[in-house]
Parts: C-alpha cells; structure tokens; sequence
C-alpha cells in the first residue's frame, strides 16, 4: 500500500489576506490536526514578534501533525524560521524558491547558477537545525528543463523533501501526470524523497491533476480545507474514498469530520469584512466556561489567566490574584469573563497618554452611524472623524484614525453593573499587539461611552509599554 499524504497550505496562502485573527490561525491548525492531515504549513515571517509568537502558540497545539515554516532568501531567515517552531512535535523548514528564468530574475535577481547556489545553502543550512527539510519549487513547470533537473537532483540528495509546482495552473491531467513521470525518470534520488505537487487551480482541474500525479508516483498533494486556488481538501478525499482502495492507496485524513470542519473553517474565512474595521473578525469567546472558587490557588488562577492569552508580570498577577480573592469571598465562583474585567482593572495601570476630550456619536435606521472624537495627548487635540457599521464601530474607527495604526480586537464585552433608568455600564476591550494582549476596562452611564474609555484604557497600556525601551509607532 502507498501512503498518500495531505499537506494543507490553508495557513500560508491566506496570510495574503492579513484578515485573519491571531486566535483564527490557531483554531485552524488546531481543527486541521485533529483531522489527521500529515502537514501543516505556515508563511514566512514578516512581524518578528507577532508571526515567531503565532507560530509557536500553533507549535504549541500542533500534536500530530508535521508544522512546516517557510524560510526567506537568506541564511539568517532559516535559523529564525525554526527558532519559531522548534518547540513542535514535528517542526520543518521549508525552502520555496522560484525556477523558471523570469520568477528567478523577478523575485530573486539570480541567473540559473546562482539560484543553484542559493538552493544549495538555504538547504544546507536547514539540515543544519533538522533533517526534515523541504523544497518547494514554484513554476517548476516552466522552468528549463536540465536546470530544474540539477536543482531537484541537489536537494534529494540533500535529503530534502521536494514539490514541484504548477504555479500557472495550466497543466491538464494527461500533461501532469506526464511530468511527474519524466522527472522521476531523469532524476533517481526523487525516488528516496517524499516527493509532492502544488497544482493552481487556473482551468479548474487542479483535483483531476492532483489524482493524476499520485498515479503518475506523487506521493504528497498540497490542499486547502478552503478556498485557495488549489486543491481542496474536500475533493482529494472524495477520490481517495472511492478510488484509493482499489489503487492500493492508504492516507490519514478523517474523512468522516471533514465536511463539518470545512463547513466551520470556510465560514471563519468568509466572515472577514474590508476595510480595516475593528471588528473584522468578531469577537471571541475562548475560554468562557473556566471558572475559579475561592479556594483556588494564585498558581491555578496565573494558568487561566495565560490561557486567556494575557502574559502578565508577577506583580500584576499578584495584584489580578488580591482583586480575585475580593470578588471570590461574595460568590461561589468567578467566571473567565469576571476574570478578563479583574485583569483590565488590576493589571497594569498605567498613566493616561491618551485622554478623551470629547466626542459626538451619530447614527440612526435611515443613516451610518459616525463618530466624531477628539482626544489629547501631550496637551495636543487631535480630531477623527469616521463612519462605521454601528457608533461603537465608528468610534473605534475614529480611534484608529487619531492613532494612525490598527490593532486586532481580540474581544469587546458589554454588562451591566447597576439597575434602573440610569444603570451604570461597563465594557471590556482586548487589543492584541505583536502577540501580547492588553485589555481595558471602562464604565459609564452611556454604553458607547463605556467603550471608548475601555479602548483608550487598553491602547495606554500598549503605548506605555511601548516607550518602556520599545518605543511604539504612534
């Protein structure tokens, strides 16, 4: 039997869109490795703290599966790709290089001998920290013939993983399949290597092709659960259900959880919404049935608190753990949104950089909502004007506006804490900044007003921060 293997480049492919939330991406690799798919690739780092803090939160949830993190143009690249994955269960480097002469001259101003070289030293350098590195060679299709011979006859001897791409998506089943089988042919050590194919969907065949190139000896088919322009994963198993047997093929894939995964990851996907808005993603209800008891220690509370996503110092957790025990002595438990409300009232106070000055909130059932704010900082008034898709979310936007910058909203929460017509109400906000939550708690008579205050609370911490030695760039 031949072991077919699903190498999903969900991940990596939407890191284009930049829509995605950090608890997103993690959810995903979470759900696609309880599928049982046999890889799971990530983008190359941009954002040091940011992206090296997502890959390693997703090394850190990842149990089965192999995590692949791609690596740029240079050496340096390759040894901060695996510092950000190494902690995985199965952690690879992946090396993706161009090789037809137009992609080489475009992406890496190299001629055929160079980029040869480049190859043979990012591989190098790979097998320096493992030995499950990988190749992807993109427009493999249209690469001369002899030079992508020698590269991939390099790195199989190198021992590295290979992919050959159809970056252009123009290849018919009959034209894969035949391609697949030549480079076998010219290049023997494929043979050793665990060797795979990335298909564009351009004429809409890249599944037939897919098929066509695990008859032809593939053994490795990058997918997408959503999506891509390439494969799904959906289709792959619909072939390997009905045909897979009866061609001696065997995978991992649990095709039974397969359409209720997809059906929830594709709605993730889809739920984005242009135009830079606060809420672009919803918010998140991670971790809401955790509860505490009074008789619960500070070590057990510090868990929750990280599970929450907060990395506090041991000052604030002793301060969040004092406030906890206040709270715990009145009831039976403290819920894990009680506890998000301690964190942003205990932790870190700070002093204010940013103040509300003033500001006006319009919006009705025949008109957008606006949002006229003006804040001050270092005794100067600065004015943002910004409509949105309700006050709160226009308000939010006038903030972004001022600011000039755009942190994810990792979670808004609204409640009341006192009764009658002039009820008192608080809201919590979550904004995530290179990975690191910061949360902020405000309380007005207005709701809308609660939750600027709850936005300019948690955005002074991250500013505060900041000018700790990490200057921020407001």
């Amino acid at each position: 039997m031949k072991t077919i293997e699903i190498s999903d480049v969900t991940l990596r492919l939407a890191e284009g869109g930049g829509a995605l939330s950090f608890k997103e991406r993690v959810e995903i690799a979470r759900t696609l490795d309880r599928l049982g798919v046999d890889q799971i690739e990530l983008p190359a780092l941009k954002d040091d703290k940011g992206d090296v803090l997502r890959n390693k939160t997703i090394a850190s949830v990842v149990t089965s599966a192999r995590l692949a993190a791609a690596v740029g143009l240079t050496e340096e690249s390759v040894e901060a790709a695996w510092d950000s994955v190494k902690g995985a269960r199965r952690p690879v480097l992946h090396v993706m290089l161009p090789a037809s002469s137009v992609q080489m001259e475009y992406v890496c101003h190299k001629k055929a001998p160079a980029m040869l070289e480049l190859a043979k030293s990012l591989v190098a350098r790979a097998r320096y920290f493992t030995e499950h590195v990988e190749l992807s060679v993109l427009d493999a299709t249209r690469a001369e013939e002899d030079f992508l011979c020698r590269l991939l006859a390099e790195a199989a001897a190198a021992g590295a993983a290979v992919t050959v791409c159809d970056s252009a998506g123009i290849m018919t089943p009959d034209e894969c399949a035949l391609f697949v089988r030549s480079l076998l042919e010219k290049v023997p050590g494929l043979g050793k290597v665990r060797l795979g194919v990335e298909l564009s969907d351009g004429l809409r065949m890249s599944a037939a092709c897919a098929a066509a190139a695990i008859d032809a000896g593939a053994s490795v088919v990058k997918a997408a659960i959503t999506p891509m322009g390439v494969p799904s994963t959906q289709d792959l198993a619909a072939y390997l259900t009905a045909r897979g047997e009866g061609k001696g093929l065997r995978w991992n894939l649990r095709t039974t959880e397969l359409t209720r995964a997809a059906g929830q990851l594709q709605w993730m996907m889809q739920t984005q919404r242009s135009g830079g808005s606060p809420f672009d993603n919803g918010v998140d209800d991670t971790g809401t049935t955790v509860c505490l008891t009074g008789g619960d220690s500070i070590d057990e509370m510090v868990k929750v608190v990280r599970h929450l996503g907060y990395d506090l110092s041991e000052e604030d957790n002793a301060r969040v753990y004092e406030a906890f025990q206040r709270i715990a002595a009145k009831k039976h438990f403290v819920s894990a949104r009680e506890l998000d409300a301690i964190v942003a009232s205990a932790a870190m106070q700070v002093p204010s950089v940013y103040r509300i000055a003033s500001y006006v909130i319009t919006c009705g059932n025949m008109t957008s909502a606006m949002a006229n704010l003006t804040l001050e900082k270092d005794g100067e008034k600065q004015q943002g004007v910004c409509a949105g898709d309700g006050p709160i979310d226009a308000a939010f936007l006038a903030i972004e506006q001022i600011i000039g910058h755009h942190y994810e909203l990792a979670d808004y929460q609204i409640q009341t804490v006192t009764e009658g017509r002039e009820a008192m109400g608080s809201a919590l906000v979550k904004l995530r900044s290179n990975g690191k939550l910061y949360s902020g708690n405000g309380i007005s008579t207005d709701v809308i007003g609660a939750s600027i205050r709850a936005y300019i609370s948690a955005l002074n911490k991250i500013v505060y921060e900041g000018r700790g030695g990490k200057e921020e760039a407001l």
